[in-house]
């Protein structure tokens, strides 16, 4: 293929025959960084592709060995690029009142450590030892043990929310093999909206690949603090996790502060209906409640950027749903609104491929404007068109869900 060919292309279509080549990286590569790699591939190695039976058993449905390396290239490449927001020849200075060191390196450009530093470690996720993994986690365990460090006025403990992040990252690459596009429409400062489509009928994965795309794709590793429903806030030891690996609350003065905060605010408005969807309304966004999300923009002076996800709506596809299974849930649970419940019959998710898009911001319409009833709405379902619309064209360029 001609290089004026492949320059004609779309990303996705180029990640597609990226894919078919085998071509290592791809998923974090600029579109012309592709059209280069493509252009640098032997032509004779186009016409003797791996067999990909000799290259092991594949273990998971849908996951090939291949996608296993592309897996280790793709946290390499996380690794390093984390590495340079820490200085790892200088310590951190601070000493708690019983005398018990720091020791931590600090943030690059700093005197402080993330721990002990400004407070910004709340919004930008910086590895507090410069790097991801279970060798990082003893100088991780004696400061969550000693208790050396504030958490954040909604919770977050940036120690465990660090181990969760390596934990889900699992998840995300090895598992869902998750691909990301147009992560430069995030904005690397200041507050925005995260409008998503709901799914996964069981546990909120598109809630963690949503915050995971934004720490592990953006230029600047920025957290999203996604909004969950009052069950993951009442739940026993979930609602103490859920708030300390930096969820909040469902609570429009929560949502509120977090803005004035400049924090990202993650939302899946479609709420509860979406999230149990059952499988032949997959990808079909629905109203996105009353556009709160759309006020909140625009009280805050923030952008909203719609986000596509595929995937979510497949891992744990409902083949009924079922109200009178809510109504159990109700009278445990009498403040869940809950209506539907959906019932799936595979208790482990399935390896689907997902791919999450974020489209351009909508940009606020003038410094602190208050939209009334039927501007909530319509911005809402421009939003909702955006989403569908993306959605659409990623499904109809998937060749498979594994």
């Amino acid at each position: 293929m001609t290089h004026e060919q492949l320059s004609s292309m779309t990303k996705s279509e180029l990640i597609r025959i990226a894919r078919d080549c085998d071509l290592r990286g791809r998923s974090s590569m600029t579109k012309a960084e592709l059209i280069s790699a493509l252009d640098e591939q032997d032509a004779s190695e186009t016409d003797e592709e791996p067999d990909r039976k000799r290259l092991g058993a594949i273990t998971i449905p849908g996951i090939a060995p291949e996608d296993r390396a592309e897996a280790r290239e793709r946290r390499e490449i996380l690794q390093e690029r984390l590495r340079e927001f820490v200085d790892p020849n200088r310590h951190c200075e601070w000493t708690s009142i019983e005398g018990h060191p720091c020791g931590l390196p600090v943030v690059a450009e700093t005197e402080e450590c993330g721990l002990h530093g400004d407070g910004a470690i709340a919004d930008r996720a910086i590895p507090l030892t410069g790097e991801l993994g279970f060798g990082s986690w003893p100088p991780l365990w004696r400061h969550l043990s000693l208790a050396t460090y504030d958490i954040d006025s909604f919770g977050l403990d940036p120690v465990i929310a660090e181990m969760a992040w390596h934990v889900l990252n699992m998840l995300y690459y090895d598992y869902f093999r998750v691909e990301v596009e147009g992560i430069e429409n995030v904005p690397m400062e200041g507050g925005a909206v995260l409008v998503a489509n709901h799914g996964g009928a069981a546990l909120p994965y598109d809630g963690a690949m949503l915050s995971l795309a934004v720490m592990n794709e953006a230029a600047v590793p920025r957290r999203v603090r996604v909004v969950g429903t009052e069950i993951f806030n009442m739940l026993p030891g979930v609602s103490h996790l859920y708030r300390k690996v930096g969820a909040a609350y469902a609570a429009r003065d929560d949502a509120r502060e977090l803005l004035r905060r400049e924090h990202l605010l993650g939302v899946f408005p479609e709420g509860e209906r979406g999230f149990m969807k059952p499988v032949w309304e997959a990808y079909q966004v629905g109203r996105l409640g009353r556009g709160g999300f759309a006020e909140l923009a625009e009280e805050a002076s923030v952008p909203i950027v719609p986000v596509a996800i595929v995937g979510s709506e497949e891992v744990h596809p409902a083949v009924m749903v079922s109200r009178k299974l809510a109504s159990l849930v109700r009278m445990f649970f009498p403040e869940q609104r809950v209506e539907e419940i959906a019932i799936a019959l595979n208790p482990i998710p399935l390896p689907i491929r997902w791919h999450i898009r974020f489209l351009p911001p909508v940009l606020p319409s003038e410094p602190h404007h208050h939209l009334d009833s039927l501007d909530r709405l319509e911005r809402a379902e421009d939003v909702r068109r955006m989403i569908q619309s993306a959605l659409d064209d990623i499904l109809s360029e998937r060749r498979t869900a594994f």
